[in-house]
């Protein structure tokens, strides 16, 4: 019947899916709230989104290895209880066993199903080849480049034939031309029909990856975890970067990706804490030199983020936490996929060093709540000193332990930068030591 109109049968449909973690003594942690997906036969959707989104956490979901806490997983219209028969997955790290030869890995799937060592080698072989590894099969990891080992663990999870094939962030470990050119071959082939596979979901944080590649693209929102927006890529393959249509539609992802989220009115809002945010881990250094980029030609205070992103060799990941950054403490603001210096932000950018350390130091008292809360902390001990457990176990109240650990180590280093207290690295100490 699905056929007879045009529409691919169904591989995976995920609904109202929810992982949250226990904490004790304090609310659950939600990683995924509400995220629903559904995947047909014959296309390539990219999971697109911030890294501590929840896409591999999703990615793994669907593959079986993880039980949500809540909502239904659908593979092929049965319910997922384990490891799903027919799916195969590519990790971002290369997971090759150095002991074995290119062809001793890429059989080890086969091995485990139990297929006869004949076909094994047969299987093995024609997948090498496929990959564009043939004449390296007696090659141990060691003697391969990233690119080839990558290329490995695809030709490892091909050669079960999956009907899909799921893939955390399989190029972000390479450099920029490996990664092209892996990308490239990939998509010769899918759309050659060569690939024995159905449909592909890949997870990335990388917008022009996503619409280079993608049939269509989930973009997920943070904090928790949670479908954002979809988008449907009209462009047949084989795609060019330099399309205006193609530049115009990493534009409007930009766009989405910087979009405000709407002020949260009412119990809810009442009831958030102030460290319920985690903080990015960026510097002043690199803060300080992207507000002196934006001052100067050819920004002149205001820049389109992909094309910024493009000239300083930023992905998704780098420039967007910089630019939430300096958003949060009021000395740019994002909208629409672009970021403008304000007037505080050009204040910044011409003042010297101590008068910056001061408008850094002011920006941190008003905006973030932790460093105002670090200080009173200080202020009213009588020798001055804190330890960090005090505030790290106060942040995992209400962020994970990754996140709490980040955001003390951005608070440490924003908080020493304006001279508004001191860190003793060995004692794990703030102190007031040094501060007039």
């Amino acid at each position: 019947m699905d056929a007879a109109v045009g529409i691919q049968p169904l591989l995976v449909q995920v609904t109202k899916c929810r992982q949250a973690y226990h904490k004790d003594s304090s609310a659950d942690l939600v990683v995924l709230d509400d995220v629903n997906l559904t995947l047909r036969e014959g296309e390539i959707v990219a999971l697109l989104g911030r890294s501590g989104s929840g896409k591999s956490t999703l990615l793994r979901i669907v593959s079986g290895l993880l039980k949500p806490t809540s909502g239904e997983v659908l593979w092929r219209g049965a319910p997922v209880t384990g490891p799903a028969e027919g799916v195969a997955m590519v990790f971002q790290s290369f997971a090759l066993f150095p002991w074995l030869t290119v062809q001793e890995n890429v059989e080890l799937g086969l091995e485990a199903r139990g297929v006869p060592r004949a076909e094994r080698e047969t299987r093995a072989e024609a997948a090498i080849d496929l990959i564009g590894l043939g004449g390296f099969e007696n090659a141990y990891p060691k003697e391969l480049s990233g690119g080839m080992r990558q290329r490995v663990g695809l030709a490892r999870a091909l050669v079960v034939h999956p009907d899909l094939l799921l893939m955390d962030e399989p190029f972000s470990a390479l450099d920029v031309l490996t990664a092209e050119t892996l990308r490239t071959d990939l998509i010769d082939l899918w759309v050659e029909g060569k690939l024995p596979l159905k449909s592909v979901l890949m997870v990335t944080h990388n917008i022009e990856e996503a619409v280079l590649m993608a049939d269509r693209i989930l973009v997920f929102a943070s904090n928790p975890g949670r479908v954002a927006t979809e988008l449907k890529v009209p462009f047949p393959h084989p795609r060019n970067r330099l399309d205006a249509d193609f530049r115009q539609m990493v534009d409007d992802i930009y766009a989405v990706m910087t979009r405000r989220k709407p002020i949260v009115r009412g119990a809810a809002q009442m009831g958030a804490s102030p460290l319920a945010t985690p903080l990015p881990a960026v510097g002043t250094n690199i803060m300080s030199g992207l507000m002196e980029t934006l001052a100067a030609e050819p920004y002149n205070g205001r820049a389109d983020l992909p094309a910024l992103a493009a000239a300083l060799q930023y992905e998704v990941d780098d420039i967007l936490p910089l630019g939430e950054a300096l958003q949060m403490l009021g000395f740019a603001l994002l909208e629409e996929g672009d970021i403008t210096l304000t007037a505080l932000g050009r204040t910044f950018v011409h003042s010297d060093v101590d008068e910056r350390k001061r408008t850094f130091g002011e920006a941190l008292r008003q905006h973030v709540p932790l460093v105002t809360m670090i200080r009173q902390v200080l202020d009213q001990r009588w020798n001055h000193r804190a330890s960090a457990e005090r505030f790290r176990d106060e942040l995992e109240d209400h962020m994970s332990p990754d996140y709490a650990d980040q955001t003390l180590r951005t608070v440490i280093a924003w908080g020493r930068y304006a001279e508004i207290f001191s860190y003793d690295e060995e004692a794990e100490q703030f102190s007031l030591e040094e501060i007039d």
